[in-house]
Formats: C-alpha cells, structure tokens, sequence
C-alpha cells in the first residue's frame, strides 16, 4: 500500500466502514509509514475537537512552523 492509497481510505478508515482485510493493509501501511500515522492522528484528533466543539487556538509562530514540517515530510514522503 502507497501512501496515496492509504490517503484514500483515510474517512473510511476514519469512521470505521472499511473491511478487515482493508483495515489490515492499512494498520500495516500505518504502522510502517511515520507520515501516514501523523496524517491519521491529527485528522482523527481534530475531528474530535470539532465535534466537542473545542476551540484551540494555535499561536501564529506555531501554526507556521508545524505547516512547515507537514509540507516538507509530505514532499520527502511522495
């Protein structure tokens, strides 16, 4: 499994409607691939803040720094 593919099955994955056989693959890839696990904390993390209605501010500085890293791992990554 590339990360494209993984990338591709992350809302399924996500939210659970994936069969075993996809998910095995993907907690494989996952478990292989220090990117793709970020990408699916912060995406799961997130969708928790949103859906507890959580307001997190990041300071500016941080926010630039982090979109940085996120951009030069997905570069090296693909």
């Amino acid at each position: 499994m590339t990360c494209k593919e993984f990338l591709a099955h992350l809302d399924d994955l996500i939210d659970d409607s994936v069969t075993a056989e996809v998910r095995a693959e993907l907690e494989t890839h996952r478990g292989r691939c220090t990117h793709c696990e970020v990408i699916f904390n912060t995406t799961r993390k997130t969708i928790e803040i949103y859906r507890s209605h959580e307001i997190y501010e990041l300071p500016t500085s941080l926010r630039d720094r982090l979109h940085t890293a996120i951009m030069a791992r997905c570069k090296k990554a693909c």
